[in-house]
């Protein structure tokens, strides 16, 4: 059949009632384009070539799986891309939707490349470590609230949809996972550039013991640092506060 490679830290759903769910949950926004991100034994696939009218498109880095995927479903003859998914380009023309038992190792940068396909992309439904799932739902106050949660909130609603029982996949992970979905926001998140953004995040949260005004004083004039928003540590401020602190910065 095919092995299990740990250096792609791959763990394989086998669960069909998880893997009928999310093929559900994934249908309840409407689709023309799909891209699935490693579809590993294809325990989504099966179901997502089911889907009636879709343009579907696999991104696979294994080539072993990618062999024994074309062998064992031959309807996705030329829909694998073999590469990784942070290597590729968008894989469509026009809006698309994502899908995927995301692996778990790269999962933060895979969020990270959805925000640079943002303009593109209409939904993401996916499985995640739940670590990972809590801190890209997580609000302000939270403590798990942190640079991923602000940064795809600034573009996406998240909504946590399910958790996901070790035993649903081979071998079983040493942590829980769940299934979450990122929709854009219809109304964007008014900010300077995503550029002040992500910088003022990522310095605020690189210090995130201290007040804001000690971590990112740098960013800012000493007369705008008075504010007393400044107070507060950066877990205690909203995706909109950030945002308006964008168009303070130096």
């Amino acid at each position: 059949m095919y092995t299990l490679k740990k250096s792609l830290g791959q763990h394989f759903l086998k669960d069909e009632h998880i893997c009928r769910r999310i093929v559900e949950v994934l249908q309840e926004y409407p689709f023309q384009q799909l891209l699935e991100v490693g579809p590993g034994g294809g325990a989504l696939t099966k179901y997502l070539l089911q889907l009636p009218g879709i343009d579907l498109k696999c991104v696979e880095l294994d080539e072993e799986k990618v062999n024994w995927l074309l062998q064992t479903y031959p309807a996705l003859q030329g829909r694998i891309i073999h590469d990784s998914f942070l290597d590729i380009a968008p894989p469509f023309d026009g809006p698309f939707t994502i899908v995927g038992n995301f692996p778990y190792n790269i999962s933060s940068q895979i969020l990270f490349r959805v925000l640079e396909w943002k303009e593109q992309v209409q939904a993401v439904t996916g499985m995640f470590q739940k670590e990972v799932a809590q801190r890209v739902a997580a609000r302000e106050g939270s403590k798990v609230y942190g640079v991923i949660s602000v940064l795809v909130q600034a573009f996406f609603h998240v909504e946590y949809l399910f958790e996901v029982h070790e035993n649903a996949f081979t071998p079983p992970p040493k942590v829980k996972s769940a299934v979450i979905r990122l929709l854009p926001l219809k109304e964007p998140v008014a900010m300077r550039s995503e550029k002040h953004l992500f910088l003022l995040v990522k310095t605020a949260f690189n210090q995130r013991r201290k007040t804001l005004r000690n971590a990112v004083k740098g960013l800012f004039d000493a007369a705008i640092l008075q504010d007393e928003l400044f107070n507060k540590r950066a877990e205690q401020l909203s995706v909109q506060d950030f945002a308006d602190l964008t168009y303070k910065m130096k």
